[in-house]
């Protein structure tokens, strides 16, 4: 008798383990099947907007230059500096950064012109303050992680809210939807 419970607890717990994995195969593949954004993710396109308007209400004039990056724009810009004139501007292959998934912006400052200004360096505000600096504290604030903190490759322009979201489980499919509640 105790041999035909255990075989029966066996066989219960395969068929459990069995369904289980198929189960998580078939979430696995319909993540994997997802297409990749094409625009940048509504609470970092709201987030954006923000952050100019702080910038402006302190004097400042600033611009989101680059949002969403399509892949092929992406090897377009790692290109540079490589294989195609200029000078070196990432180290992101198309689909290892979080401008391909709608996660990212890159900003500049605006001269009295309209222009965009890269030096950071400029106190346009006369306040005793870098501009690029106070606009990315006002980045920080609103969650963004700012490339200009980064160690290898100081990104100054570059913002990205991940959402937790590593590189790997973006790839895998995984999107900030996955993660909010």
């Amino acid at each position: 008798m105790k041999r035909l419970f255990w075989a029966i607890a066996i066989i219960a717990a395969v068929l459990v383990l069995f369904v289980w994995v198929q189960r998580e195969l078939e979430f696995r593949a319909e993540r994997l099947a997802r297409p990749l954004p094409v625009e940048l993710h509504p609470i970092v396109a709201e987030k954006s907007q923000e952050l100019i308007r702080r910038a402006e209400a302190i004097g400042i004039d600033a611009a989101v230059t680059e949002g969403f990056r399509s892949i092929e724009r992406q090897n377009e810009l790692y290109a540079q500096g490589r294989t195609a004139p200029g000078g070196i501007v990432t180290y992101a292959e198309g689909g290892e950064s979080y401008h391909n998934y709608g996660l990212a912006i890159d900003f500049a400052l605006l001269d009295e012109n309209g222009d965009a200004v890269w030096d950071i360096e400029r106190d346009g505000n006369d306040n005793g303050e870098r501009d690029w600096f106070e606009v990315a504290a006002i980045g920080k604030e609103l969650g963004f992680e700012w490339g200009g903190d980064w160690e290898r490759f100081r990104d100054y322009p570059h913002l990205q809210l991940t959402f937790g979201l590593s590189m790997r489980e973006l790839k895998n499919g995984w999107r900030p939807e996955d993660t909010m509640e």
